[in-house]
């Protein structure tokens, strides 16, 4: 069972929260703004009320307020001038701390508030790419160093799911206008990161193309349904843990005994494992793509 961190160090804060270390004593030392508690050797711990009482103040403090007005709000009441605050004001700059905000406290209504002040603003495009990346990449790095457990990361990376998916369906009400190609994504086997096959999804039916989505983790024969309804298929995945180093390279090379019979195959592939590929020895029906914008200009 995944079990929440409840204890953070001075550097957890400062990760989180993007506040220094350093002004982190100051504010506790000048502002009574957080009480840690201290081990035998005398190092700083942090409870998690500590944590969402600082990413409160950090919201407050990047939105005009001074450091000395917040330190006299009642602190029970710092919560609720956060979310008239969210309610308010647009989030383009400090988006991400709200975000990890609702991570932290396991709040919904703070994830959808400030997701609903960005979207009344500019596109979901907009709002994944601007925001929605740059806080995935900082989860990952939070979570390769202890910083958040796994209850966190899956809280809000299923709140983005269920927005990438929300708006794809929006989408697909609509019949595909481009027919010279059928999308098949998949994640292979034991590949289980989707969010950038969900958005690769909603880029690729945004544009007008029919796209058939399998999901995680996809035993490669399984692929062979597919091939029997369409002649047109390009399959497309993303490689972000597997397969492994060692094995991507007989992966393409099963794949391609798999669409031997296959008129017309072909391959896109991008993620973290395609760097261990040598792309000149792909067979020419395998494009390696680098990024999600670099799939979505060849659309």
């Amino acid at each position: 069972m995944n079990n929440v961190k409840k204890n953070f160090s001075i550097r957890d804060l400062e990760n989180l929260s993007g506040i220094k270390a350093h002004t982190i004593r100051i504010w506790e030392k000048r502002y009574n703004l957080l009480t840690p508690e201290r081990t035998d050797t005398n190092i700083r711990t942090y409870g998690l009320s500590s944590l969402q009482k600082l990413l409160n103040v950090t919201l407050l403090y990047h939105n005009g307020y001074k450091i000395s007005k917040i330190a006299k709000i009642p602190e029970q009441n710092i919560p609720i001038v956060v979310r008239e605050v969210i309610a308010k004001k647009s989030f383009k700059n400090h988006a991400i701390n709200s975000f990890k905000l609702a991570m932290v406290n396991f709040d919904q209504t703070i994830f959808l508030e400030t997701y609903n002040s960005l979207i009344s603003e500019g596109s979901f495009r907009e709002v994944f790419r601007n925001t929605f990346v740059p806080l995935l990449n900082e989860l990952g790095l939070l979570w390769q160093t202890d910083t958040i457990s796994p209850a966190h990361e899956h809280f809000i990376t299923n709140l983005i799911k269920q927005k990438i998916l929300l708006n794809t369906e929006k989408l697909q009400h609509t019949t595909p206008t481009k027919t010279d190609k059928v999308f098949v994504a998949f994640l292979p086997e034991n590949e289980i990161h989707e969010i950038g096959l969900l958005y690769l999804n909603y880029e690729i039916v945004l544009r007008g193309y029919k796209c058939i989505n399998l999901g995680q983790t996809i035993p490669m024969e399984n692929l062979t349904d597919v091939m029997n309804y369409f002649d047109n298929i390009h399959f497309i995945s993303y490689f972000t843990v597997v397969p492994e180093k060692d094995r991507i390279k007989k992966y393409i090379s099963d794949f391609e005994k798999l669409v031997s019979t296959y008129d017309n195959p072909n391959l896109w592939i991008l993620g973290r494992q395609v760097q261990h590929l040598d792309v000149a020895e792909l067979p020419s029906f395998v494009r390696v793509f680098t990024s999600i914008e670099d799939v979505v200009s060849k659309l």
